[in-house]
């Protein structure tokens, strides 16, 4: 493999049918591919978002206090993690959650330390809860989690195969990037992550590859070093 320790970013959208709740035939297809690579000898840790649930930044209109409707997003995070979790011990993967928000019953607390040593042990991590905090993204977690645990790379995996210059689902003629440095992210306001993300990325040298993780095996495929989807690095 050509990286040793991986962060996925799994959107929660990946795991449902049609974006929208828990599918387990959506949830085996990313647990096998995760299996795979887990089993090649690469660190791997995951950290999921809550959007096919609820989503924080959505509840604008139902809750008036948007700290209270970030922490709900930080639930729904907590439900996909003990989803993947489970999807990935059927697959034969061995798996702990961490959260960031506590909740001692059904998740560990995410200490850096002890998330290394279940790596070691070659189990899977999958990253709860977001930071912890209001007003910060999955997106922003991924980066702060990959940066922590250090990982050579964070892979952003999506519905379309990179980034583009306009939404290829609605523009049949946009433009895929193959590659783009961080400041051509944030000039270009290409919103593949928010810019908090992007700027704790670039702060610390850490590269992103955004992926189509729909198609199986394209995990394994990226982990390998196939230059497919766009990489965002340096200049």
């Amino acid at each position: 493999m050509a990286y040793r320790s991986v962060l996925l970013k799994l959107s929660g959208e990946a795991l449902g049918d049609g974006g929208k709740g828990l599918d387990r035939t959506s949830i085996d297809v990313i647990s096998r591919q995760i299996c795979e690579v887990q089993a090649s000898g690469c660190r791997l840790a995951v950290v999921v978002g809550g959007g096919n649930i609820v989503r924080g930044g959505d509840l604008s209109d139902t809750v008036s206090v948007r700290a209270t409707a970030d922490q709900m997003g930080m639930l729904a995070t907590m439900i996909n993690g003990l989803a993947l979790m489970d999807g990935l011990e059927r697959a034969g993967c061995a798996a702990r959650l961490m959260s960031a928000v506590a909740a001692h019953q059904i998740s560990e607390p995410f200490i850096r330390r002890r998330a290394i040593r279940h790596q070691e042990k070659g189990r899977v991590v999958i990253l709860a809860g977001g930071t912890g905090n209001p007003f910060f993204t999955t997106d922003t977690s991924a980066a702060l989690r990959a940066s922590e645990l250090g990982c050579e790379v964070l892979l952003k995996a999506t519905r379309v195969d990179g980034i583009y210059d306009s939404d290829p689902e609605l523009n049949p003629k946009a433009k895929r990037f193959v590659r783009l440095t961080y400041r051509e992210v944030i000039e270009r306001r290409l919103e593949v992550m928010d810019l908090t993300a992007i700027t704790m990325c670039m702060d610390n040298h850490l590269p992103i590859r955004v992926f189509d993780m729909l198609a199986e095996g394209n995990l394994e495929r990226v982990v390998s070093g196939e230059e497919i989807g766009t990489f965002v690095g340096a200049e």
